[in-house]
């Protein structure tokens, strides 16, 4: 079964490589389109280098913590996991710089939709297929190395351990757990620092450039623009590819995680779980979502080899349903063939072999639910978007009022989606089967992620051809692919929130039976009381911390923001040859404005994920850490969708006006103005809050389960005991 992991990833990465280099032979067009690619390309490299420097910092100490407390293996594995991590945002990021200009010289030379599209959904393959290769790659060499060679998967050595500090744990749960949370910590810091950097960014250009200078948004004379579309790529390009990683990451070592524990604490039980078994629900996860990665490598192929209509939104449909449509299928055989003949109740299977299978595909069915439920709510084809740019007539205030009624109301529907999912997979296949929904959902992520990266290209290709003083046949096609990836993201983010809440669950339940002792092998069943006092406590606390959370992001925005205003209107107050074209803005003063703004402010609000449980485990113990992990995962769901919703639809009624739909209240009118500003309200809401709070609860739930064997034995409270 190895051999197909590997076979999947090297495909996975070899198609990478070839529309890599595919798109990077393209021609960019125009020396000056050449040259504006290159600022941008060299502002978001230089923004990750000034990052990199912080992360390996944090990294390195983490790293080192986790080789003296827990084990060196842990240590090790946290730093493979951050390294494919950092890679698939590395590469992710260099191609979208490399593919925007690209994008804008295929509309300039063709007046073609469809070709446009190709070219840009091409360029936001390399992303796509880099997480699902990477993230595999890193997961195959932990279970080859760790699990394979030092034997931490055979059965014998599946038992609970003490290291040289009394701590007690797994070790191969300890080595996968450790490789997830090096991930989530590059995907925490390029998630929190590029939405940091791409908000700030864009609130600037959009609050002086549109509102008082009156010139159209990627206008050449406003000196933001550049940073604004720099941005694109650290926040919405390197960090989402991140961010998706982390979660594909979490759901599978979440399922691994839990199989673990189960067969160990039901060793001496009634129905315990043989070890052919184990072996195959370990295995499970890797294999079905390898099924999916060369799925999506089909649904991805199919797109760029077939002739593509005018219809972006059908075309990048059929890629995403043609890749989960494969992945049921090809898993649907797996597991025939995996599970087929095994004891079903010794593995939790209620409803024979194809247990886990049923609860696989209800995520993938709520995945794709939740994502027209996010469609329906942000798409200005819709009721709900269109309200909100109905509502910019009576002015700015109406229109953020509107704009938050649809990001609340649009909560509540997901979360009946997630709730019947966690309710059908509980009763295929139990927690596992939970777990099983997770990976489901995000089991055709390069496809996924692959939709989601070509909408900022769109939007980059769009600003180089306005500042690049390109027809407006051009603008008009880059907007119209820009437009439906605001409704990709919107789709993505759905994705993520709901994976995010089915893998928090199951790492809970994890978190639960990880306190099980060295002895604790006659049916362990771990219990979280929340009326105990502890655990309610902790609940309250966790039900604030996202809102704690939220506050410091867009206050951080703010801030990084403010200094945009102050530097665009200097920029204006002092040499008025600017905005009459006589003279040129300094770009890069404004992305050194961004780059430091967002390495300043991404610090604390990144720690915050990691020393919360730790602090509060070594004070109040284990329960009030379970109550903390409920707490901040209920709120952090309900907030994340609010945010995500709210802030698209915003976004989409300002396009919405923009496209004239709305008659009498084009662009550049009054209305248009209070659209603007409702978006730019939104801006630090979708693209820096909403994806920054799934990654919250994961590596909290991730960190808990690591620091859970150590503050279980040392804490305050049980000192004074």
């Amino acid at each position: 079964m190895f051999g197909f992991i590997i076979i999947a990833v090297v495909m996975a990465i070899c198609v990478a490589a070839y529309n890599y280099y595919a798109v990077k032979k393209r021609e960019s067009g125009t020396q000056l389109m050449t040259e504006i690619a290159d600022i941008i390309q060299e502002g978001a490299s230089t923004f990750l280098a000034h990052e990199t420097k912080v992360v390996i910092v944090a990294g390195a100490i983490i790293a080192a913590v986790l080789s003296v407390v827990v084990s060196w293996y842990t240590g090790v594995a946290f730093i493979i996991g951050a390294l494919m991590s950092g890679a698939a945002g590395f590469i992710g990021m260099k191609i979208a710089t490399i593919t925007n200009v690209r994008v804008s010289n295929e509309a300039r030379k063709t007046k073609n939709l469809g070709s446009t599209l190709k070219v840009a959904f091409q360029g936001g393959s390399v992303m796509g297929l880099c997480v699902g290769g990477f993230a595999l790659m890193g997961l195959a060499l932990v279970y080859l190395i760790f699990g394979k060679a030092m034997g931490q998967m055979n059965p014998d050595n599946l038992v609970i351990v003490s290291n040289w500090m009394g701590i007690s744990f797994i070790p191969f749960t300890m080595t996968v757990s450790g490789y997830a949370l090096g991930c989530s910590i590059i995907a925490m810091f390029n998630r929190v620092g590029g939405g940091i950097y791409t908000k700030a960014a864009d609130m600037g250009a959009d609050l002086v450039g549109k509102t008082e200078a009156h010139i159209p948004e990627d206008d050449p004379r406003n000196p933001a623009t550049i940073a604004d579309n720099v941005g694109d790529n650290v926040g919405d390009v390197a960090g989402l590819g991140s961010d998706l990683l982390e979660s594909f990451v979490g759901a599978i070592v979440a399922a691994v995680t839990l199989a673990c524990y189960m067969f160990y604490t039901n060793l001496n039980s009634p129905t315990p779980i043989g070890e052919d078994v184990l072996s195959k629900l370990i295995i499970y996860p890797v294999m079905f979502t390898s099924i999916g990665l060369v799925s999506s490598v089909i649904g991805i192929l199919y797109l760029i080899i077939k002739k593509v209509s005018n219809k972006p939104h059908r075309e990048l449909n059929i890629s995403i349903w043609t890749s989960a449509f494969l992945t049921i299928v090809g898993n649907g055989v797996f597991t025939y063939l995996m599970f087929k003949g095994v004891n079903a109740e010794a593995a939790g299977f209620n409803k024979g072999f194809l247990s886990p299978w049923y609860a696989a595909v209800s995520g993938v069915v709520s995945g794709i639910v939740i994502g027209m439920l996010a469609e329906y709510y942000t798409s200005y084809d819709f009721k709900p978007t269109r309200n909100v740019a109905k509502a910019s007539i009576e002015g700015p205030a109406i229109t953020i009022t509107n704009g938050m009624s649809v990001g609340m109301r649009s909560t509540f529907a997901p979360v009946l989606v997630l709730g019947l999912t966690i309710i059908a997979a509980n009763y295929f296949a139990g927690i596992y089967g939970v777990t099983m929904a997770a990976i489901g959902m995000l089991s055709f992520v390069a496809a996924t992620v692959s939709v989601d990266t070509y909408g900022p290209i769109a939007d980059n290709a769009g600003g180089i051809s306005e500042m690049a003083k390109l027809d407006s046949e051009v603008r008009a096609i880059t907007d119209k692919l820009d437009s439906v990836g605001n409704t990709t993201a919107a789709v993505g983010k759905g994705f993520a929130i709901g994976s995010a809440a089915l893998a928090a669950l199951s790492l809970l339940v994890s978190y639960m039976q990880s306190q099980a002792g060295a002895g604790d092998t006659a049916g362990f069943k771990a219990i979280l009381d929340i009326i105990n006092p502890l655990t309610l406590v902790g609940a309250m606390v966790g039900t604030a911390l996202p809102y704690l959370f939220s506050g410091m992001l867009i206050d951080a925005v703010a801030k990084a923001a403010g200094r945009m205003v102050d530097e665009v209107r200097r920029q204006f107050r002092e040499d008025p040859g600017i905005l009459t074209g006589e003279s040129k803005p300094d770009y890069n003063r404004c992305i050194g404005i961004s780059s430091a703004g967002a390495i300043a402010e991404m610090k604390m609000p990144s720690l915050i994920s990691v020393i919360t449980p730790l602090i509060c485990g070594f004070i109040f113990g284990p329960d009030f850490v379970g109550g903390l992990l409920i707490g901040t995962t209920l709120s952090a769901i309900m907030l994340a969708l609010y945010t995500a919703n709210a802030g698209g639809a915003w976004d989409n009624a300002k396009k919405y006006i923009e496209t004239g739909r709305i008659e009498g209240h084009e662009k550049g009118s009054k209305t248009h103005e209070a659209a603007v500003i409702g978006d730019t309200v939104g801006d630090p809401l979708k693209d820096t809050v909403g994806p920054s709070l799934d990654i919250l609860i994961k590596i909290m739930s991730v960190v808990s389960l690591i620091g859970v064997s150590i503050f279980g034995n040392y804490n305050l409270l049980q000192l004074f005991k």
